[in-house]
């Protein structure tokens, strides 16, 4: 009941996904902190969707979440904080922090709200099926050459391969072209697409979010972004 099908959401490319930043940032004067935060909080409320405290199997609700270099590292930085803000116990792993001051301050962010960060990711996979509920890829995002993932992200995406526990990846599960389905990448249950779904998400099986219900119109327009109807006042949908 309430479900309305629209025309499924204009999928776009690294490319487009850059040029909406950059103007987003250039001439609608949004701040990239102030993105990274609508996102990443965006990416927590769809994981309490996906993944209701109530369902979890685990007598603790641990989450791993595992985050990049770049943006898509801080978002998953944003997402930690909101799941600890939602009850759930994050523990983080950040093997290459950015030196950016805005990278810093999501760190910091994390650490008083008394999350813990690994300082190694265990390469006995078991220990992690054991440990956590699911985990959550915020490693590589879109602007990653997955041609050349080079350490430690390569070494991870092998663990990552391998877990039987449940992956939710955001906006690009790491180590898959953007711009095409990945044959022998990482294997999510859970995508959070943000702004619109990019190319490679067009052949996902899994459950599909569709995040970040901010995007003036006049940009939606440029775009073609055809976005679905959000419910009610959702910030995000499944698609």
């Amino acid at each position: 009941p309430g479900l309305r099908f629209t025309a499924p959401a204009h999928t776009y490319t690294s490319t487009e996904a850059a040029a909406i930043e950059t103007e987003l940032l250039r001439d609608y004067r949004f701040g990239q902190q102030q993105l990274i935060e609508i996102w990443g909080q965006a990416c927590a409320i769809a994981i309490t969707k996906a993944y209701p405290l109530s369902s979890l199997t685990k007598k603790q609700p641990t989450v791993l979440v595992i985050c990049g270099p770049d943006q898509n590292g801080s978002i998953g930085l944003v997402c930690a904080r909101h799941l600890r803000m939602f009850e759930y116990e994050p523990t983080i792993y950040h093997p290459k922090r950015s030196s950016h001051s805005l990278h810093q301050d999501f760190t910091v962010q994390c650490e008083k709200m008394d999350i813990p960060f690994l300082s190694y990711l265990p390469t006995e996979v078991q220990l992690i099926n054991d440990a956590y509920n699911l985990v959550i890829d915020a490693m590589l995002g879109p602007e990653a050459d997955c041609a050349n993932i080079k350490e430690p992200y390569s070494g991870i995406l092998v663990t990552l391969k391998q877990i039987k526990i449940p992956i939710a990846s955001v906006d690009v599960p790491s180590g898959w072209d953007v711009e095409e389905q990945s044959q022998d990448g990482i294997n999510p249950e859970v995508l959070i697409s943000l702004t619109a779904p990019k190319k490679c998400a067009v052949s996902f099986t899994g459950k599909h979010f569709l995040a970040g219900r901010f995007l003036p119109y006049d940009i939606q327009k440029k775009y073609e972004l055809n976005l679905p109807d959000f419910p009610g006042t959702d910030c995000l949908i499944e698609l």
